[in-house]
């Protein structure tokens, strides 16, 4: 194990505060975006149902992918 100063700590800290805010900022708006088609075309039933469940795939895959792809530039960057 290797020993990190404060200011690696802090960069590191810093680095996923950033990926983390900008994950779920993403994810919301891609939700919204897949969701809006609800609102618009005031779908209901099944329709509703299936693009409800389809923006919150979205907006989890945008999220997941968002995290991983800061933090993986981030690494590779330090390297």
């Amino acid at each position: 194990m290797t020993m990190r100063s404060q200011a690696e700590r802090d960069a590191v800290t810093v680095e996923i505060g950033y990926a983390l805010v900008t994950a779920v900022v993403l994810a919301v708006v891609a939700g919204l975006a897949v969701a809006s088609p609800m609102w618009f075309l005031h779908l209901e039933g099944a329709a509703k149902e299936i693009v409800s469940r389809l923006s919150l795939v979205c907006a989890g895959g945008v999220l997941i992918w968002r995290l991983a792809s800061v933090l993986i530039r981030y690494d590779s960057g330090r390297r």
